[in-house]
């Protein structure tokens, strides 16, 4: 069907900096064109300091909803007025749905995450995650999987500012869900390659080995993996990352972050329009071999 931006359309959109590589209005768009939806999606660059003013224009405006990539995830809290119980408990927003003016915050990097794995044909629950990264991605990971069923979980980080409140959110997590969630430090091999040698899983959710830095890994020594842990990067520029080469050369099943991307949008996609994306058809037209 012809596809056309009308008065009555409802305007959706990605927030952050940098956002031009993203694939999220592709998908959207031609997800709205599918089921005839009079949507549109945009990517606007959005600077931390620019965060509020966008904002209170694109509500002004009348804006449906939008999503937020890094670095507002977490910075996007204080102007919202409601939060679904997973991103409470992540603490970190990446879809934001407006309804006469009030801005709900809700996460679904975790949700895409979860479903990327099962995509992928792997079952983790009661199983044990090693986790990398403690941003916002990696909160909502971490919120998701002890959410379904995920028996144990190491989130690995760097000893900064932010450890002591990155440590009360994994207490605070895992007494709700029952998870036993420990938070160790990511400078630190040898607690590394222990975990490692007990987990079903890792996942990097750092932004170690993303382009123009694609010949770094956040594991800094490839004997840590072995042929039983499936290995997972939610990065996907490059679409092989170097912990994926790592993971190859030690007979480790392994995947990227696209289904991630792929999942998280549909998500929000049914937050938005009440409707679920065709997923299959985005899948097969962006997210194929012979597109990567």
């Amino acid at each position: 069907m012809t596809y056309e931006i009308t008065g009555k359309t409802k305007l959706t959109a990605l927030l952050g900096s940098p956002v031009a590589h993203s694939i999220s209005p592709q998908m959207h768009n031609e997800a709205f064109r599918c089921l005839g939806l009079d949507y549109a999606y945009l990517a606007f660059d959005v600077k931390p300091e620019e965060l509020e003013t966008a904002v209170k224009g694109l509500t002004a405006a009348g804006i449906r909803g939008f999503n937020l990539t890094m670095p507002l995830k977490i910075q996007i809290l204080p102007l919202l007025d409601e939060l679904t119980p997973a991103a409470r408990l992540a603490g970190s927003v990446n879809t934001v749905m407006v309804t006469d003016g009030r801005l709900v915050g809700h996460t679904t990097d975790g949700i895409g995450y979860m479903r990327s794995v099962a995509d992928a044909g792997h079952t983790i629950t009661g199983k044990k995650m090693t986790l990398l990264g403690a941003g916002g991605a990696a909160t909502a990971i971490c919120v998701q999987a002890a959410l379904d069923g995920v028996r144990a979980i190491d989130m690995f980080k760097r000893k900064n500012s932010s450890w002591d409140k990155t440590g009360e959110f994994c207490k605070r997590l895992g007494e709700e869900t029952g998870c036993h969630i420990r938070l160790l430090d990511i400078e630190n091999p040898s607690q590394l390659a222990e975990s490692l040698a007990g987990s079903a899983i890792l996942t990097n959710a750092t932004s170690v080995g993303m382009a123009p830095d694609a010949g770094c890994s956040p594991v800094p020594d490839s004997s840590m993996l072995h042929p039983g842990l499936v290995v997972s990067d939610i990065i996907y520029n490059p679409r092989e990352t170097m912990l994926m080469k790592q993971a190859k050369s030690m007979g480790c099943p392994c995947f990227n972050g696209l289904y991630m991307l792929l999942y998280q949008g549909a998500e929000a996609f049914r937050c938005w329009t009440g409707q679920e994306m065709p997923v299959e058809h985005i899948k097969e037209l962006y997210f194929s071999a012979g597109n990567a």
